[in-house]
């Protein structure tokens, strides 16, 4: 092989480089999700913990999970996300800025796969569409 031909199978290589690396990441650099799986098939089941699941997730989905006020949350319903049927439960809350202060409500949607709370849907409005809240203390209660 050549000199240049082995300078061009190098740099093809590196520029392949990126690309097979976002494959291993997922797109945008996001968690992998059992959401895209082949362990999401199938019905799904009640996600029985899923207070606690979600208390869990939103402490680490939060910068500052203390001091969140006028937390509620809406009991699991199944709707589809991606062509296929989760069960997702809707959020309102107040969290608290970096500054200290507080701002406007926000509305997130936890997505459970196989019963276990797997992420948080930023654009929640039509998935949470219709969702009856109920008070949920505990998220106001978080600490670090």
């Amino acid at each position: 092989m050549g000199r240049l031909a082995k300078r061009a199978a190098s740099l093809a290589l590196i520029l392949a480089l990126p690309l097979t690396l976002t494959g291993c990441f997922g797109s945008d650099g996001d968690r992998p999700s059992l959401m895209e799986g082949a362990q999401a098939g199938g019905p799904q089941p009640f996600p029985d913990n899923f207070r606690g699941d979600a208390l869990a997730l939103m402490r680490a989905y939060l910068n500052n999970p203390v001091g969140v006020r006028d937390a509620s949350m809406a009991d699991p319903v199944l709707r589809e996300v991606g062509g296929r049927q989760f069960y997702i439960s809707c959020l309102h809350f107040t969290p608290r800025e970096t500054d200290g202060s507080y701002k406007v409500m926000r509305e997130r949607a936890i997505v459970y796969v196989n019963g276990r709370a797997d992420r948080v849907v930023d654009r929640a409005g039509e998935l949470c569409a219709g969702a009856v809240y109920a008070p949920f203390p505990e998220l106001e209660k978080m600490a670090r």
